[in-house]
């Protein structure tokens, strides 16, 4: 727990000779959760999402009817987790301090949860190729880019079920993950359509990615060979990838991740302001609760690269 604020640790504030005094001179990184996600409105302890699969192929007619089956999907469970923090400052420090800085509280506290949910809106790409989530429950239970997604139809997923790969990011990585998303199938086999629009990349990838979308020619090639790749594709830096790894990259259907990514804020950030009564120490608290999580893996591939 942390200690209250108090005129000794920050003694030089009482002192009117400083020539300045800042505070927070460093921007903090930009809200990208809403490129992410799909919010999901909730009024209960977790909320779960269930899918129905397709009908199967008809069979030829031999005098009767055939009548086919459906099979269910896989459960989702997202339970948002509960967050919360304070500041406690010595009413002497707050009476006594001579500058103005450490006024705003609630601006502080904000600020810092809305950082805090910010990194956990990166988790389904950092944890892509772990099944241990922080909010959610899967009865899949695999992880969200795996080569072992099955279904409950019991068709073969020696094809069309695998959306993990180790491949470093080039052109040519590109192209297979492309091709490896046009050929997703659905839940009974099926050819469905995926769309892969958009390289999600961190930081250290940027330039990578950008060369290979906006190069005319191919830039791995002395040849001047057309680049197939050119303009297929927006990229999505999100600088918060960089602290987990710097060369993971992902290829997505931007509108299907907006579908099955999915964001709670069960509830958004509130602040209170209190006085100790015995003590005269000025408190100020923030609470939240949200969660993530996906319902389908079929919008994304992604690399693991060692």
């Amino acid at each position: 727990m942390g200690s209250p604020i108090t005129s000794e640790q920050f003694i030089r504030l009482l002192d009117g000779r400083l020539r300045e005094v800042s505070e927070n001179t460093w921007a903090e990184l930009p809200s990208q959760k809403d490129q992410l996600y799909r919010n999901v409105s909730s009024d209960s302890a977790w909320e779960e999402f269930f899918s129905v699969g397709a009908v199967p192929d008809i069979p030829a007619f031999n005098g009767k009817i055939t009548y086919l089956s459906q099979n269910p999907g896989y459960l989702t469970r997202i339970e948002p987790k509960e967050y919360a923090g304070g500041l406690v400052f010595e009413r002497k420090f707050l009476d006594d301090k001579k500058y103005n800085v450490m006024n705003n509280q609630v601006s502080s506290l904000t600020e810092s949860a809305h950082r805090t949910m910010e990194k956990f809106a990166v988790d389904p790409f950092t944890g892509a190729f772990s099944s241990a989530f922080t909010f959610m429950y899967s009865e899949e239970g695999v992880s969200l880019c795996s080569d072992s997604h099955t279904t409950k139809s019991g068709v073969s997923t020696a094809t069309g079920f695998d959306n993990a790969g180790t491949s470093a990011l080039s052109k040519t990585a590109v192209a297979a993950a492309r091709i490896a998303m046009t050929r997703f199938k659905g839940d009974i086999g099926q050819r469905i359509i995926v769309n892969p629009d958009t390289l999600v990349v961190p930081e250290n990838l940027a330039d990578t990615a950008y060369e290979i979308v906006n190069s005319i020619n191919d830039p791995d090639s002395a040849n001047n060979t057309a680049n197939a790749q050119y303009k297929r594709y927006k990229v999505l830096v999100l600088p918060r990838l960089d602290d987990a790894d710097t060369n993971n990259w992902y290829l997505v259907d931007s509108r299907a991740m907006k579908k099955h990514l999915l964001w709670i804020d069960r509830i958004k950030p509130e602040t209170k302001m209190t006085v100790d009564f015995d003590t005269f120490a000025v408190k100020w608290s923030i609470y939240f609760r949200c969660g993530n999580g996906f319902d389908d893996w079929r919008f994304l591939y992604g690399n693991a690269v060692s």
